[in-house]
């Protein structure tokens, strides 16, 4: 455990910063899934909506280095092919 005041602080922020972090990954793999679905469902209007929000949130986790950029660009790219891929 922390012993010095300064240590005890980061220790603190550490905490706040992972529980802030997770749960913004865990609305990135929320949004994915919605708009993985709405595409096995072969709903382009419901694809595309949720692809709009999935693209936003993507975006500003990679600003915020929650996930990689080279990874936001990835997932913005499958999500992208898949949505082009419905008939």
């Amino acid at each position: 455990m922390a012993n010095h005041k300064s240590s005890i602080k980061r220790a603190r922020q550490t905490i706040v910063r992972t529980e802030r972090n997770r749960a913004a990954k865990s609305r990135l793999k929320t949004l994915r899934k919605n708009t993985l679905s709405a595409v096995a469902a072969g709903d382009k209007e419901g694809a595309s909506k949720a692809s709009a929000e999935f693209f936003s949130v993507v975006d500003k986790a990679a600003k915020r280095r929650i996930i990689h950029p080279n990874k936001a660009a990835n997932l913005k790219s499958k999500a992208a092919k898949a949505i082009a891929g419905i008939a």
